[in-house]
């Protein structure tokens, strides 16, 4: 079942896990790949959090579609630098890790990132 909580006013959805897949919460008890820029990732995401929130207004407020389309374009854009920046930290932080732990480790962490990218190359 998917859950929607409420962050800030916005609301957040959370997917539920697909078969083969956990909660990874605590699957990792080492700092996760972004935690050094984690001040970075969280203003880019505010800062795509008020894109939203404008684009809510553009469309409460009338504005043409070709306008609230081009706001659209451009978080779908933020979204997707911040995606790919979290895929770079996984890869160079809890891939690498696991790699070093052990194959089977590493595989696993390979086949796990993979999966998250296909997700993110769907469409």
């Amino acid at each position: 079942m998917t859950e929607a909580t409420e962050t800030s006013g916005a609301a957040v959805v959370a997917a539920p896990a697909q078969d083969g897949q956990h909660d990874h919460h605590d699957a990792h008890d080492a700092p996760h790949g972004y935690t050094s820029d984690k001040p970075a990732y969280l203003k880019r995401m505010r800062r795509i959090e008020g894109q939203v929130r404008g684009i809510a207004r553009m469309i409460d407020e009338d504005v043409y579609c070709i306008d609230v389309l081009t706001q659209v374009s451009a978080v779908t854009k933020a979204l997707q630098a911040v995606s790919l920046a979290l895929v770079e930290d996984h890869l160079g932080h809890c891939v690498v890790d696991a790699a070093k732990a052990s194959d089977d480790a590493g595989a696993a962490k390979v086949k796990e990132a993979s999966e998250a990218i296909a997700r993110l190359v769907r469409m």
